[in-house]
């Protein structure tokens, strides 16, 4: 009789387990949800934020150029090619607010200053929600990983998780 207990318990401690894994990985999973939401939402802040400036008229046409596609492309691409996008938005604004000057020149400029601040705000919260992002993917990964999760299939359907690569690298003067 006393083996069916230790069975009963083993048992017990064997499903409390994998609801518990189970459990975390959902969790996981809905952080991930989360954070990609708010990375999306950083990088149309972003484009959007680029977008207003190269519309204005505190540019010179070229830059406004550059600029409005970099952003229009980073607004409107699939998301297959999301990454490279926003990897050539980066590059984009990197390109045009390098040099110490050209801030300044346009930061004297009316409305210059406002729009910088927003462009600027938008560019520095990139990488912190891309980070957050890709450690939550990171994390998840990890608990798949387990030999547990994978015969037991405690994923479920859900998609492994992807990390979001690109350049994000803020431009130094901005």
């Amino acid at each position: 009789m006393s083996i069916w207990i230790w069975v009963a318990v083993a048992v017990v401690l064997v499903v409390w387990y994998l609801s518990w894994t189970a459990g975390r990985l959902d969790r996981l999973h809905a952080r991930i949800d989360a954070a990609r939401a708010a990375l999306d939402a950083q990088l149309l802040r972003r484009s959007s934020a680029a977008q207003e400036l190269a519309t204005s008229t505190l540019l010179d046409p070229a830059s406004s150029i550059l600029l409005h596609q970099a952003a229009h492309a980073a607004r409107t691409v699939d998301e297959e090619a999301r990454e490279v996008a926003e990897s050539e938005l980066s590059q984009a604004l990197r390109a045009l607010f390098d040099q110490p000057e050209q801030v300044a020149e346009l930061n004297a400029l009316p409305g210059g200053e406002e729009s910088l601040a927003d462009l600027r705000a938008a560019t520095r919260r990139v990488p912190m929600a891309r980070r957050f992002h890709n450690d939550s993917v990171r994390a998840a990964r990890a608990v798949r990983r387990h030999r547990i999760v994978r015969l037991c299939r405690l994923a479920g359907h859900a998609p492994f998780p992807q990390a979001f690569e690109m350049d994000d690298l803020p431009p130094t003067a901005l």
